[in-house]
């Protein structure tokens, strides 16, 4: 006849075999392809802050300005779910007071589309889908998972180049703590643009005058564990020069600080904290609990049996 406790035994040490199996795959499976960056995304941060914009009413440069710049992303689910790969469609719309009120972006002082084209894992640039810009770099829109602390590359759109950042130490967003990445970029000639040639103080009636951008201070605070960007500052300068000339005709945009505002560092903040616990759970949390429970099972499993077969042995030498 079968010892009591054998079926029990059996129970427990299956229980905990399994539980050490479910939590490596946690661990080594699905939390490694959890790690993928979102296709399904649309999202809405919105920086703000005072500055200075050109005109073309008045024909001057107007300062104490509120600018704020709007960037919506939507993802193209379908196209990344055949391509594999993540696929963003980004608007951006730079507005003035007078342009804010009218919700139209092709009215506002500056709009762009962009389509960003990443590797899920890494969020590296990828060359296909229709991409465009065709951009450089390790972060834009967010940083790769598992965030260290070195420098990164930024791709900044206003420049059209990848802009290196430095790691600057741990910072706290609304309780959240986040690694801080700095950089700047000195100005750049970016392209050239038509225009009257009064406005760069020049006799022709038009000239290409040259178009230059500067950015006196990109901050950065990511979260380590996604990647997401829970606070951007940035102080861009745009300007117009004569061909040729070494210093500034018109201010056409400037800000010393233009930041996320506050609705939008909540929304960042607490996708991030989201987003990271689950990662956690499934890296970290649940394997350790799991494997130390499913360890104390097998473990407790295996001493019934012992005990049940050396109880069952001085039983049949009675």
């Amino acid at each position: 006849m079968r010892h009591p406790t054998s079926r029990l035994s059996l129970i427990l040490l299956g229980s905990g075999v399994f539980l050490l199996v479910l939590t490596q795959l946690l661990a080594w499976y699905v939390e490694p392809r959890a790690k993928r960056t979102p296709t399904d995304v649309n999202s809405t941060t919105v920086f703000s802050g005072k500055g200075s914009y050109f005109d073309t009413g008045s024909v001057s440069t107007v300062d104490g300005q509120t600018i704020t710049i709007t960037r919506r992303v939507l993802g193209d689910v379908a196209g990344s779910e055949r391509s594999g790969k993540a696929i963003w469609d980004v608007s951006t719309q730079i507005d003035t007071p007078k342009t804010l009120p009218l919700a139209d972006p092709r009215r506002s002082l500056q709009w762009t589309t962009e389509r960003w084209v990443t590797d899920r894992r890494t969020n590296l640039p990828v060359r296909c889908c229709e991409e465009k810009p065709r951009f450089e770099g390790e972060a834009y829109l967010k940083f790769p998972f598992d965030v260290e602390k070195r420098g990164y590359t930024w791709w900044d759109s206003t420049l059209g180049a990848a802009v290196p950042l430095k790691f600057k130490g741990t910072t706290t967003i609304r309780g959240h703590q986040g690694y801080l990445f700095a950089g700047t970029v000195a100005p750049t000639a970016t392209g050239t643009r038509q225009v009257p040639g009064a406005l760069v103080d020049r006799p022709q009636s038009q000239v290409l005058a040259e178009e230059w951008y500067s950015n006196a201070g990109i901050e950065l605070t990511v979260d380590q564990r996604t990647g997401r960007i829970m606070n951007a500052v940035i102080a861009p300068t745009k300007t117009l020069r004569a061909p040729g000339s070494k210093k500034d005709a018109v201010t056409l945009l400037s800000s010393k600080r233009l930041e996320f505002t506050e609705a939008t560092r909540r929304e960042q903040v607490t996708l991030a904290a989201d987003d990271g616990s689950r990662l956690k759970l499934l890296g970290e949390t649940a394997p350790v609990v799991g494997g130390i429970a499913g360890g104390l099972l097998a473990a407790a499993g295996v001493v019934m049996v012992i005990r049940g077969r050396r109880q069952a042995a001085e039983h049949s030498e009675e």
